[in-house]
């Protein structure tokens, strides 16, 4: 790809403010929402994640973004995490007040705090750090925009709801049993989640030609493979840890 030159120009990436409105104020417009790119994304996102990545480069040749304009992934993300709270509320007995107060603290906590506290850490790392200098000065800038580290983190996580609260709800009642297997069975759903969490953010990263070093995002993942097996010695049941946090 050509250089582009800043003459006359001011880049994307520093007019976030008109982005961002845009982005809130399709939220409450449900007909303006593309819902079958995102189930296709979705599905593609637990099968061959770098072909969502592939269609993000043309999204940024077509919008001249690379964070999506579509607030659907987060809606209906949102959505499959009250079905899915309500179904573990229902299904250990929690009181309606009670099943209210986890739901709303799932979407609020789990999903969009730590996504927003997680999408601005990514966001400061690369920007700071992994940008490569362009030695021509005629040459646009490019930074990574606060929105796109905000997707890929739903990206990544989306892969991680379905291991640990669909997968992990079907076989709760095998992993909050007592005993090596349990134990054994649970820290491995974990350890996959996290690892491919951290894989689909490097992923992420990585589609960004301006980016250098970008496999800094692998690194979790040997940490996770080298805590899981002494967490499963010490008998700790990740799955029964939470469920205990939860819906004691």
């Amino acid at each position: 790809m050509l250089p582009t030159t800043s003459r006359g120009r001011t880049p994307s990436n520093v007019r976030p403010a008109p982005i961002f409105a845009q982005y809130l104020r399709r939220i409450v417009k449900w007909r303006q929402m593309d819902i079958e790119y995102t189930f296709w994304q979705m599905l593609h996102l637990c099968t061959s994640p770098k072909v969502v990545y592939q269609h993000t480069r043309y999204h940024k040749q077509t919008k001249n973004q690379w964070a999506r304009d579509d607030p659907a992934f987060v809606v209906i993300f949102c959505l499959f995490l009250i079905v899915a709270t309500s179904a573990y509320c229902v299904a250990y007995g929690e009181t309606c007040v009670h099943a209210i107060y986890t739901i709303i603290s799932v979407v609020s906590l789990h999903f969009l705090l730590a996504g927003i506290l997680i999408a601005t850490c990514c966001w400061f790392l690369t920007n700071s750090y992994l940008r490569e200098e362009t030695p021509n000065s005629h040459v646009v800038e490019q930074r990574v925009e606060w929105l796109y580290a905000f997707d890929v983190h739903c990206n990544s996580f989306f892969p991680t709801f379905i291991l640990l609260y669909v997968v992990q709800y079907f076989v709760s009642p095998v992993l909050v049993a007592h005993g090596f297997f349990p134990v054994l069975l649970s820290n491995l759903l974990f350890m996959v989640a996290i690892s491919y969490y951290h894989y689909l953010n490097f992923l992420g990263y990585d589609v960004l030609p301006f980016l250098d070093k970008t496999t800094f995002f692998l690194y979790p993942i040997g940490l996770v493979i080298i805590l899981s097996p002494l967490m499963i010695l010490s008998g700790f049941n990740p799955t029964r840890y939470i469920m205990s946090l939860y819906f004691s």
